[in-house]
């Protein structure tokens, strides 16, 4: 199978061959592995008891799934990832700001996944086959799999769906058996060890969880979904259809493993550590699936987060071509997943992580979806590209490439989030008027909505026939900020 040669340019007619069955086999193959899983592990490791904690983790997914399926039809009608697409209310140039939020979450979780994968892989090997477990063991593991995550994201969007697909099946067969094997262990009472409630309280506790453990996983997707839905003509499938296995790929995609990290977390006591425990509750009959599902599972769900990266930074530097990028990005993720294992503890990484992403990340997806909303979901691709072409112009030229009134209201919303949330080492100052509930996700939302809906009133409407026209307008100095982000249609919309 040949290399893909396309990195954020607009994918052709021709070549939008997927389906909504892709969509829903690459949401699900490739989070059915133990970066994902491990979220189920968090509600338990905060102190609650199994049905507070599967409550947390149901509310939490079902939640981000509602706000984060819409923006699969964004890249639908645009034919290039989301970051990209953003231009028509960033800008062409302010569109970076997603491409940032993007490379920062695929970062965070490429690495989280390696890393998960490698600790649970070197304590397999260990138990089978007396492997050593120290530093020189852990290095060869997360070198081997960064290299085979390297290869498919490389490879590109083909290989990976087919690798989602193998995945869906071969994974889900897998933590079947897992269900088996630690059925012994299971209880559903509060983990002793957890020492109580993280936050001192029932529901402050069971909020954080909802948050890190169930709304952060569709969050991870808000610049994500686009590198999938490109690849879908729109001529072919309608919107409804996509957002329905939008919304089935990343709920069973989700759910599912997370799930299952919360089973398996009370079955083996897993309240201080998860990759240590499942290893060590593990029947020996299991081993080898374990094995499998660590070193499989990560490379599908860490390639197509690495995919993702290397699209985000050849947005970022149009120059680099999107396989130089992925290399980059690949040995920077590498190196974050030792920093994670030598410096880190688990649960404080990944609460603070996804808490900090979800806080900065949701303002974003917020402006982007009320663009949509706006033009009823028609767009200038040609104009998307400008930034790409290194050239100037076009209907969302805005201000020298900015849309300030877009800009500052994501900086506004994040910087709220970031003042609001609370982490394991760190407690924001708004955290008092919340009565000490991390909210930091639903502020940082709404004030970013809210400001972009006061600071940009209204687009300019283009009927159908001036959409192709707008990519070579010159630009104009003298636009005002708040100009069309994106030509409307009447006749387009959510349907």
């Amino acid at each position: 199978m040949p290399i893909e040669q396309h990195g954020v340019d607009t994918i052709p007619e021709e070549e939008r061959s997927s389906g909504p069955r892709d969509l829903v086999s690459i949401l699900l193959g490739s989070n059915l592995c133990l970066g994902v899983i491990v979220f189920g592990w968090l509600p338990p490791s905060f102190g609650l008891d199994w049905w507070s904690s599967v409550g947390a983790v149901l509310a939490g997914t079902v939640v981000g799934v509602l706000f984060t399926a819409p923006l699969a039809l964004v890249s639908l009608r645009t034919g290039t990832n989301l970051s990209t697409s953003s231009g028509a209310q960033f800008g062409v140039r302010g569109r970076l700001v997603g491409s940032v939020v993007g490379l920062l979450l695929a970062l965070g979780y490429t690495a989280l996944t390696v890393w998960i994968g490698g600790d649970v892989m070197v304590s397999v090997l260990g138990r089978l086959a007396g492997l050593p477990q120290g530093g020189v063991s852990y290095g060869i593991v997360y070198g081997l799999l960064a290299a085979a995550t390297v290869a498919g994201a490389v490879y590109g969007y083909r290989v990976l769906l087919a690798m989602s697909r193998l995945l869906a099946f071969g994974m889900t067969a897998l933590l079947a058996l897992g269900v088996i094997a630690y059925a012994p262990g299971f209880t559903t009472a509060a983990l002793p060890e957890a020492g109580g409630y993280l936050l001192g309280g029932f529901w402050p506790t069971w909020l954080l969880a909802a948050v890190a453990a169930g709304l952060s996983g569709p969050v991870a997707f808000i610049t994500l979904l686009g590198d999938y839905t490109r690849y879908i003509s729109p001529a072919r499938h309608s919107s409804r259809r996509v957002l329905h296995a939008t919304w089935l790929g990343l709920t069973l995609g989700l759910l599912v493993p997370q799930l299952f990290g919360t089973f398996t977390a009370y079955a083996t006591g897993a309240a201080l550590d998860y990759a240590g425990p499942l290893v060590e509750a593990a029947p020996s009959w299991y081993l080898v699936p374990l094995l499998l599902a660590a070193s499989a599972g990560s490379v599908g769900n860490a390639g197509l987060m690495l995919y993702s990266m290397g699209l985000d930074l050849d947005a970022i530097l149009p120059r680099a071509s999107r396989a130089r990028a992925t290399y980059v990005v690949a040995a920077v993720a590498t190196g974050c997943v030792f920093a994670g294992h030598y410096y880190s503890t688990a649960q404080d990484a990944m609460t603070s992580f996804v808490l900090l992403l979800t806080a900065i990340g949701t303002p974003w997806a917020v402006i982007t979806l009320i663009g949509f909303a706006r033009c009823g979901g028609v767009y200038d691709p040609d104009a998307l590209q400008v930034f790409n072409r290194r050239a100037r112009g076009g209907a969302y030229w805005y201000r020298a490439g900015w849309n300030v009134p877009a800009t500052l209201s994501w900086a506004a919303g994040a910087t709220v989030g970031v003042l609001a949330v609370s982490l394991p080492s760190y407690e924001g100052p708004l955290l008092s008027l919340t009565g000490g509930v991390d909210c930091s996700f639903l502020l940082s939302g709404v004030v970013g909505g809210v400001v972009y809906t006061l600071t940009s009133p209204g687009s300019v409407t283009t009927g159908p026939g001036d959409v192709a026209s707008t990519a070579s307008r010159p630009a104009d100095s003298g636009t005002a900020a708040g100009q069309a982000s994106c030509p409307t249609d009447a006749g387009g919309g959510w349907a």
